[in-house]
């Protein structure tokens, strides 16, 4: 068994990695302040990213792709059906099927709260960094995508 300690650049990245995890926490945290009202669940909030990003699906559909029961799914769906985020619809290739779509009040809810978002951030940014520390950023930003990248 090696006593040895690890490398300078291994301690400076495990401490990057770990600040990182912290900041985006806490940055997720504030956007969700600033976002409006959600009393979404993790799972709500997921079949109404789904819908919108992949349009219309059945129960069964949205349970396969989150890898739950058909049950359990529309557990999720009916208290957002009930809000008035989703709406059900008969599918027009099999009448036995009802196709959920997000409402014309949910896309309105959705678009307000990114706007919310994008105000406080940007208005965050210009009232707490200065032009260099915002050239800095990008830089940073740059940096990051780059780990995200495939």
């Amino acid at each position: 068994m090696s006593n040895r300690k690890p490398s300078p650049q291994t301690e400076l990245t495990r401490t990057l990695a770990t600040e990182l995890r912290a900041v985006y926490r806490k940055l997720k945290l504030r956007l969700r302040e600033h976002g409006g009202a959600n009393d979404l669940t993790p799972s709500q909030a997921s079949v109404i990213l789904r819908l919108e990003k992949d349009g219309a699906s059945t129960v069964s559909s949205l349970a396969r792709l989150e890898g739950m029961r058909p049950q359990s799914m529309s557990a999720i769906v009916a208290p957002l059906q009930q809000s008035g985020l989703v709406r059900g619809a008969p599918d027009p290739s099999d009448g036995r099927q009802t196709l959920m779509s997000l409402t014309p009040k949910c896309l309105k809810w959705l678009q307000e709260g990114r706007a919310a978002r994008q105000d406080w951030l940007a208005t965050t940014i210009s009232q707490k960094l200065s032009v260099h520390e915002q050239e800095k950023l990008q830089t940073a930003l740059e940096l990051l995508t780059r780990l995200v990248e495939d």
